[in-house]
């Protein structure tokens, strides 16, 4: 089913040896789940170190044909690459096991913080955690800016996008604006470098079934009258099946998504979203605490399972069909309009709620540029900025 020269052959291996490399998958990714600060882009140079020049599991050709299916897909670009080291190692099993390492130490704490958030009496502290998300996403906004709209037809596409996403709130502009954008850059944009094939193998009869799961858990419930409980989780499903470009834009859609019909209030959305800059690991964990806010330590396990599947099942839909989706024309130049029209969704999401919901004075907004330098020119690690921002608000009068 699943294969790799180094990885996916458990049938080659005696039981012992498939324990053995899954509990090293495990306990390798548990260590960066720990460590790996930064999001996504340094969450990939952090793999990189770990597999491929530490551990030597794989190469740096294969490394990057990883990166290049990941970063194609929607879904979170640094777990899903996680997702296909662990599978390389070690089958399904070690998929499960990188995925479990990696998410579990930013879930647990993020569960966590929701827990405690009625008990913390610091407004300060809490405006401090909006103003460094302000700083961060910000940071964010720039670094995309720059890889992903190079020229001025990608830089209109990203305006354009952040116009009707601020003109027409809701799932209706930012779909309409990803769509627009691949129409647009299939059209005008010059054919994009290929990823190279990939060396994972995976059964086309999973690939199909990961497919049709895919939709069927995308489609199926705007048909049906769901309860409460159940129209979260798809609407959490729906945010994690339309992320293209990094965790960040995870956060216009989840807003939507939660905080729009009322199964969440703004305040308590953005505070999590702060306290989730601190953390290591994925940021797709910040659906954990807007699960435990709502529902408890179930709800939010929850939420968590649901922004993170349709990212695996696209992962594994695509894989056995990768060498000619790559080769399809036309494919790489929709992809790079959809990465622009990310820029300007998130350049959207940093105009309200971001800038709107935490800076209410002069002093405010220098203390996101203050952080805002920091993370961009002196390159400090990002959980130092969030919390260094958040105890000088609480002391600055």
């Amino acid at each position: 089913m699943a294969g790799g020269r180094q990885g996916g052959r458990l049938g080659d291996r005696t039981l012992g040896d498939s324990l053995s490399a899954i509990r090293e998958v495990f306990f390798t990714f548990l260590r960066l789940g720990l460590t790996s600060f930064g999001g996504p882009v340094a969450h990939l140079s952090y793999f990189h170190a770990e597999c491929v020049v530490r551990r030597r599991w794989l190469d740096d050709k294969t490394f990057g044909d990883i990166v290049a299916l990941c970063q194609f897909l929607p879904g979170p670009a640094s777990s899903q690459v996680g997702l296909c080291l662990g599978m390389r190692r070690a089958g399904f099993c070690g998929a499960l096991a990188a995925w479990t390492g990696f998410t579990a130490p930013s879930a647990a704490l993020m569960i966590g913080f929701a827990l405690g958030l009625n008990l913390m009496n610091s407004k300060p502290f809490l405006h401090g955690l909006k103003i460094v998300a302000v700083a961060v996403v910000a940071q964010a906004v720039w670094a995309m800016a720059r890889k992903f709209c190079p020229d001025f037809f990608r830089a209109a596409v990203a305006l354009t996008a952040a116009a009707l996403a601020l003109a027409l709130p809701g799932a209706p502009g930012q779909i309409g604006a990803l769509v627009g954008a691949a129409a647009a850059g299939w059209a005008a944009l010059p054919p994009q470098a290929a990823p190279a094939a990939l060396d994972i193998l995976v059964d086309r009869r999973v690939g199909f079934f990961a497919g049709a799961l895919f939709l069927l858990l995308l489609l199926g419930p705007l048909a049906l009258s769901l309860s409460p409980g159940a129209e979260k989780l798809a609407a959490i499903y729906r945010s994690g099946a339309l992320v293209f470009g990094g965790g960040h834009v995870v956060l216009p859609l989840l807003r939507e998504a939660l905080v729009a019909p009322g199964f969440i209030g703004e305040s308590a959305f953005i505070d999590g979203y702060g306290a989730a800059q601190a953390l290591p690991g994925p940021l797709f964990a910040f659906a954990a605490y807007l699960g435990a806010v709502m529902d408890g330590v179930w709800g939010g396990l929850l939420a968590l399972a649901a922004i993170y599947l349709p990212g695996v099942l696209l992962l594994f839909a695509a894989l056995p069909f990768w060498a000619q989706i790559r080769a399809h024309p036309g494919a790489s130049q929709a992809l790079a309009g959809v990465n622009a029209a990310v820029v300007g969704l998130l350049f959207a999401a940093f105009c309200t709620p971001i800038w709107t919901s935490a800076i209410f004075s002069p002093r405010d907004a220098l203390l996101a540029a203050g952080a805002f330098a920091l993370l961009v020119f002196a390159k400090a690690p990002p959980w130092a900025v969030v919390l260094g921002g958040a105890v000088a608000a609480q002391a600055l009068p």
